[in-house]
């Protein structure tokens, strides 16, 4: 059985603010039917899945879980569009805050993707960007939380384990990130054939990357006053 199905009929649904008994009638069955369809009771068949995707104007492919996009369409790095493309960044209601942090992420990953290709490691790059995603994965669930009208079936994993089981996630990532790294290869790492490219000073980051360099070093001194580490003095 699908089990992203259920989750997705489901959320749909409730996102259209259709209630369960019209769109049973609506979709020409009865609501207790429906009801069990949305629980994954029952598995519905290949014509009332057709029907869904016609009530809802949605692919097939989207309400099995197949897509995360309504027309069911497959992404490209053609179709991913620029961060800025949908306008000024002027017209955030965050104000000039937003703008800022928004910046200063922004351009300290241009950086860090441009080293990342220097490193010519396909499995370097998958795990930091894999760290990355699930770090915004785990923020976007926290602000998404915020509103009670927001549906947690948006998500197929549930809230009780989703911070859990993200940061064990993202530990893996960071772990194997840092064995390839470090050199520490085991099973089926690749290292890093030259590390030349990746050699960095403060000196050669402002010079390589005019645009971002302070973007970047602002960061790192911001983390820092976050972590607020305080070295543990010796007692004479």
């Amino acid at each position: 059985m699908n089990t992203d199905f259920p989750r997705v009929l489901t959320l749909i649904r409730k996102e259209r603010g259709i209630s369960q008994k019209r769109a049973a009638a609506d979709l020409g069955i009865s609501q207790a039917l429906l009801s069990h369809y949305e629980k994954g009771i029952r598995e519905c068949g290949l014509d009332f899945l057709r029907r869904c995707a016609d009530y809802y104007e949605v692919s097939c492919d989207y309400l099995l879980g197949r897509s995360p996009d309504r027309a069911g369409a497959q992404i490209t790095v053609q179709d991913i569009p620029e961060p800025d493309s949908a306008g000024k960044e002027n017209i955030w209601n965050g104000g000039v805050l937003a703008i800022l942090n928004k910046k200063l992420l922004a351009n300290s990953l241009n950086i860090l993707f441009d080293l990342l290709s220097r490193s010519r490691n396909k499995q370097l790059l998958q795990e930091v960007s894999s760290f990355l995603m699930l770090a915004v994965y785990r923020m976007f669930r926290v602000v998404h939380s915020a509103n009670a009208k927001n549906q947690p079936a948006m998500f197929s994993l549930p809230k009780a384990l989703a911070s859990r089981y993200a940061d064990a996630a993202m530990q893996m990532c960071e772990a194997r990130a840092s064995a390839i790294a470090d050199g520490n290869i085991t099973d089926g790492m690749e290292p890093i054939q030259d590390t030349e490219p990746l050699f960095l000073t403060t000196e050669l980051i402002a010079e390589r990357y005019p645009l971002f360099a302070s973007s970047l070093l602002n960061l790192i001194q911001n983390s820092e006053s976050r972590i607020d580490y305080q070295p543990i003095r010796k007692k004479r």
